[in-house]
Formats: C-alpha cells, structure tokens, sequence
C-alpha cells in the first residue's frame, strides 16, 4: 500500500479507502463487514470512510463493530453529517443544534472516543456557514473530531468556506469527498484547481462508478443476478450508465486494460490516482477479494501514450451525465 497526506495537514490516508454506503449495513450482511475489514487492513488500508445517514445509522454501526478489534491509532475514521436523521425540522442540515447533537450520536453508534475526519455531508444554503465553521471548530477543540471537511461542495462552496474560516482564524478544513471516475470528471475544473491553493485533499467516492468499470455488466447482455443493478433499492444511479453507448466505451477500457495485464478496476482507479491532489480513492466491497484485487492498483503508474489512449476513448460520451 501506498500513502498520500491528506491535503496539507500531516494526516497520512491509504490510496485506496474503505467505504460503507450500499454494503455494510444494508447489502451486505456484518459478518461480510468483518471480512472486508480484515482483508482491508491485511493490504495496508488504514482510512475507512461512512456516514451517519448511510441506512440511518446502521452503516456506522457496522463499521464501528467491524473495526473493535482493532487499535483506534491503527485506523483513519471518517463520517458524515447533513442528511435527516428524524423527522424533526431540526434533524437534519448543518446547523450547529445538528452537528453536536449528530458528531455525538455518531460517536455511540461507531463505539469510538474521537472521529478523525468529519465531513458536511451537502452544503446547507439555508444555515450561515460562519456558524457551521464554528460548530467544526468547536468539536475540533473538544477533541471529539481531530480534522473537519466537506464532500460534494463546489469550488465556489468551498473557496467561501475558506475565506471565512481563515477571516475567523478557525482551524482550516483538509479535505473534500466528491464523485470522480472516468466518467464524472467535474473537479477537474474548478474544485481541484482551488483544493490545490487552499490545501484541501480529495478523497473520492465511486471511483469505478457503481461497479460499471469493473466490467461486469455487458453491452447488449442482461444485467447479472446478484449485483448492485439488479437491486431495485439501490440501482437508482447505476441505472443511468446502463446504455449501449457508455457500456461500448467500458468494453474498449477492459481491453485495453487486458493489453495491460491488468483487470479493469485497477486500470480505473489508477487512473483516478495519477491525479496528484486525490489523496485517496474510496472503494466498496462485499467480497474480500474484491479488495486484494483493487488494492494492486496503487502500484500502476500510466504512462502518457496510455492516459492518451483512454482520453480518446472516454471522448466517445463526453456529453454522458449520470444521475446523482
């Protein structure tokens, strides 16, 4: 395994991640959570990443469970706040009555004294962002979060966010958790131009895009019984890359990465990890093997004819916009 500083603080993170959003707690049962979580730490994982909306709390507590066995300085943890977690006008957002009630409940349910990473899950336009900076810093204080970040914030968000905190002298945020995979490249642009300035680091989620640059799924062929698209509970996004189209483009990726010997997953998300501000590449698994075939991609580097080749490729659906 390879190690990347998460953004410019001294926060050392794993290539590749461990995530929980449609496996642990919901697809997959604990004792799968285990054995990933073995396997994870077997390969030199050390950033495992939830949220406390992933299946309202279950997938927190799942990971928590999953990780007891092992020393708390021996792991990076992340979670989340944003989404509602009651039906009370006030469960839910960034507003600090949320944030402490939820940095709390978030700690019980992963069976944990401190929370490396605490990520705002969406930006709240409804709460000032002095008072949710604040909030951050406050728990950053108590000890009860050692770093603060965003996920899914626009560089606009964040460049705002950063002005303020520093107008403030609050501890600065480290990192931002977006999509990124060969298909959703948004953070090029604007977001990582501005992380790279401000020193923020991304950690990305859905980097082999629902499963999709793994190659299971087939253009022209049904989809397989037993993976995430056949879920009616949760294929409402992979649906979106089930086109010919985009699925002809996948068969180009898993040839070329055959003339590489290498499967298509690590071709993907070495590819995400050539970007030099991604510090780490969030992965979900319910197989352990999963893992040891995606942790080998941190040691492929792309050379510039093989970058060249698969622009050219992904240029076929440029216009392609998933759901989100």
């Amino acid at each position: 395994m390879q190690y990347r500083r998460l953004g410019n603080s001294g926060l050392k993170v794993s290539e590749i991640g461990l995530g929980s959003w449609l496996t642990y707690g919901t697809a997959a049962e604990r004792d799968a959570a285990d054995k990933c979580i073995r396997a994870a730490f077997d390969n030199g994982i050390n950033f495992f990443d939830t949220a406390n909306a992933y299946n309202r709390g279950a997938g927190e507590e799942a990971m928590g469970a999953a990780l007891k066995p092992y020393s708390r300085s021996s792991y990076v943890l992340s979670t989340k706040v944003f989404f509602a977690m009651g039906d009370d006008v006030n469960e839910r957002g960034l507003s600090r009555k949320h944030i402490m009630e939820q940095c709390d409940a978030s700690l019980r349910r992963l069976g944990v004294d401190y929370i490396d990473i605490y990520f705002c899950h969406r930006y709240d336009n409804s709460v000032p962002v002095e008072e949710t900076l604040r909030a951050l810093d406050d728990l950053t204080a108590q000890g009860k979060i050692l770093y603060s970040a965003v996920s899914e914030w626009s560089a606009a968000q964040i460049g705002q966010a950063v002005e303020i905190g520093r107008r403030m002298n609050l501890r600065p945020l480290i990192a931002n958790q977006p999509i990124y995979n060969m298909f959703e490249r948004y953070i090029e642009r604007e977001v990582i131009p501005l992380s790279q300035r401000e020193g923020l680091g991304q950690v990305v989620f859905s980097p082999l895009a629902q499963g999709v640059l793994t190659g299971k799924y087939k253009p022209g062929q049904p989809v397989p019984a037993g993976t995430r698209a056949s879920d009616s509970s949760v294929n409402f996004v992979i649906n979106s890359y089930l086109n010919d189209e985009v699925l002809g483009v996948v068969a180009q990726l898993e040839e070329l990465a055959g003339s590489l010997d290498l499967k298509l997953s690590q071709l993907a998300l070495a590819w995400t990890l050539r970007q030099p501000n991604v510090s780490s590449a969030i992965i979900g698994a319910t197989r352990p093997e999963q893992i040891e075939e995606n942790v080998k991609a941190v040691d492929v580097k792309l050379d510039a004819a093989v970058l060249t080749e698969i622009d050219a490729l992904l240029a076929q659906v440029s216009h392609f916009a998933p759901l989100r």
